[in-house]
């Protein structure tokens, strides 16, 4: 094969080719991991002179590394894609290269016969010299096509040189995209060596304050049993009335509505979760457990405003000692639980909707919380699992 055809060939395959999505594609998670970051920070700050938020500040910071070494994570894959995208992109660039080089060449051999000839009168004697006029034709129309040739190539050598151009400026933009993430990663990379650095020293204090922070820790587990238990009695009693009325069948349809929206169910506050759900292992002191988590936890931001995650009645608004107001919202056999709450916007038997706000989150010794709970009848649920 000529190598014009090859060249042609190569430039044509490399057209299929689709492009790696480049590191501006694809900001979502990025950005949704840095606002949890953030976030975090803000709660952090709000707590720095409090040393009795040790155990508070190292749950905080432990999130925070596995939010800080998710995004490392994020910048790898986009680096990896960036870097596909140039490679692909500098083969573009040797093939157009190429392509402009040989139509240079053949353009300027055009050129230079085109200057050897250039007298017209030679152009004028070399038709009339013909033996016959079908022979003048002939050469009549080879010089017309010489001529159509030239103006061809010269416009091929234009619009190659504009295409390779463009490529250029593409390659520097996508290695210039390069080098700004890998600064940035080397930059997260240097703030995960200091928050860990600062888990460790959080670590070591509870270590040598056992005693305190225990007593503390007995507190809560002392405050989650009382508001499962208050939750539960208010369940108990709602669903008591349901059977006495032979539950309706808006109820019933409700209950079937809320169960089908499983994982699409919307956040009732815009933050970053710090609490799961269930009984997990004292990250510090071994053979302690935390108290069961009936629900999550979400770190917000201050004066955050929470709002139905589906249509539902209040079925009571209650205060409880480290809860602030809570407010329970009934969807048929489904409940959920708002607590932490500065401001209330409803009242008890008042029907609300998606996305309604039901008040405002509080801040209980420094910290800026949402304790959310999603029970079917008297059995509370992983929210996690229905929150979209």
């Amino acid at each position: 094969m000529k190598r014009p055809a090859l060249i042609l060939l190569s430039i044509a395959l490399l057209a299929l080719l689709s492009f790696p999505a480049s590191a501006d594609k694809k900001p979502t998670s990025k950005a949704s991991l840095q606002k949890e970051i953030d976030l975090l920070n803000s709660q952090l700050k709000a707590n720095a002179k409090d040393r009795d938020k040790a155990q508070q500040n190292l749950n905080l910071i432990q999130r925070k590394i596995t939010k800080r070494k998710a995004l490392i994570e994020e910048s790898d894959r986009e680096i990896h894609s960036l870097g596909d995208s140039i490679r692909t992109c500098e083969k573009m660039v040797a093939v157009l290269q190429d392509r402009y080089d040989t139509l240079d060449f053949y353009y300027a051999r055009l050129v230079r016969n085109a200057y050897k000839n250039r007298d017209s009168r030679l152009w004028y004697m070399y038709i009339l010299a013909s033996e016959d006029i079908s022979q003048g034709f002939r050469r009549f129309g080879y010089l017309r096509s010489f001529s159509r040739e030239m103006s061809s190539q010269a416009e091929k050598i234009v619009e190659t040189q504009t295409e390779l151009d463009a490529r250029k400026k593409e390659l520097s933009s996508l290695r210039e995209q390069a080098s700004e993430l890998r600064d940035r990663r080397v930059e997260d990379v240097s703030k995960l060596k200091g928050e860990e650095a600062d888990a460790g020293k959080l670590i070591d204090q509870l270590k040598s304050d056992r005693a305190r922070y225990l007593k503390e820790l007995d507190k809560k587990k002392r405050q989650m049993a009382e508001l499962k238990r208050k939750t539960d009695a208010i369940i108990q009693k709602k669903s008591a009335e349901a059977k006495r009325k032979a539950s309706t069948e808006v109820d019933s349809k409700l209950s079937s509505s809320f169960a089908s929206n499983k994982g699409k169910l919307p956040w009732p506050v815009d933050g970053t979760v710090t609490g799961s759900f269930g009984e997990h292992p004292h990250p510090v002191y071994k053979n302690v457990m935390l108290p069961f988590n009936n629900g999550v936890n979400v770190t917000v931001a201050k004066n955050s405003a929470v709002k139905a995650v589906f249509d539902g009645t209040v079925a009571s608004i209650h205060v409880m000692p480290g809860y602030n107001q809570c407010i329970l919202v009934q969807h048929g056999s489904y409940f959920t639980l708002y607590c932490r709450l500065k401001t209330v916007s409803v009242k008890e038997g008042s029907q609300v909707k998606t996305g309604q706000v039901l008040g405002v989150v509080d801040t209980i010794d420094s910290e800026d919380l949402l304790h959310f709970e999603l029970w079917k009848d008297q059995s509370p649920q992983n929210p996690e699992n229905w929150l979209r």
